[in-house]
């Protein structure tokens, strides 16, 4: 079953279909700038772009980088404000004409981490963490999601940890990849504590450099090892989260 998934971040809207069975595009994707501002309506038209670039009829899945609950978009760190509260499913609903499903842009990855890439037959708890414009994370436990945490705004040493550990805090403050993987460790260290997770997934752009700063980064007792399917597990993991909510309405 092919099923559209599209992913939106702070900088680019994303979508492709997606081949369910096999996790991998049957297309090749569009890209298409984030509008500024990133309000609603205008995302939206967005969304509606994409759907008809593909001649899409059947069901959307679609990331937000919020919380998302019941197809609400409760926070927004990195989008207009005006998402806040809002009726997501809806909006995509009336802009598209079809069924819609939204969830958090980091689940959405986790998700396609744990069923085709680097958490694939790994029984227990997978946890997975973006290192972007802040720290994403999403837990699979034997397969099921458990949505919306938050762990990029754990306080450590008195900080959010987002704010010390993300990429952009690296690029901001000009760290070295061993003073910004110092910092990571730190972080890790904390969420094994807390979760004492089977493996660790990292992914976000800093993924692809993970022969950098992955090395010096020591978790006795737990693997960690970088995202396998890189840019495109948020348009996959979409995709799974909307064949999961057709297969319920049936």
């Amino acid at each position: 079953m092919d099923v559209l998934g599209i992913d939106i971040g702070g900088s680019g809207i994303k979508g492709a279909p997606v081949d369910t069975a096999a996790g991998r595009l049957s297309r090749e994707r569009l890209r298409v700038p984030t509008p500024s501002p990133s309000a609603p309506k205008e995302v939206a038209g967005v969304v509606r772009q994409i759907v008809e670039h593909f001649a899409w009829t059947g069901p959307v899945g679609v990331t937000f980088p919020g919380v998302v609950l019941d197809g609400v978009t409760r926070t927004a760190a990195n989008v207009d404000r005006s998402w806040i509260g809002l009726d997501a499913r809806g909006l995509f609903a009336d802009a598209t004409g079809l069924d819609v499903t939204v969830l958090n842009d980091a689940d959405a990855a986790g998700l396609a981490e744990a069923r085709f890439g680097a958490g694939h037959g790994r029984a227990g708890l997978v946890a997975m963490f973006t290192f972007g414009t802040g720290i994403g994370s999403a837990l699979i436990v034997d397969g099921l999601l458990v949505p919306n945490t938050e762990f990029g705004h754990l306080e450590i040493d008195g900080h959010e940890a987002e704010r010390r550990a993300s990429d952009h805090a690296r690029e901001k403050h000009d760290l070295s990849w061993e003073h910004w993987a110092e910092r990571v460790q730190r972080y890790l260290e904390h969420i094994q504590m807390l979760l004492s997770p089977s493996l660790i997934i990292v992914g976000g752009g800093v993924s692809k450099k993970a022969d950098k700063w992955l090395p010096q980064i020591e978790l006795p007792g737990t693997p960690i090892v970088p995202a396998a399917l890189l840019n495109e597990a948020g348009i996959i993991g979409a995709a799974l989260a909307a064949e999961t909510a057709a297969h319920a309405h049936r």
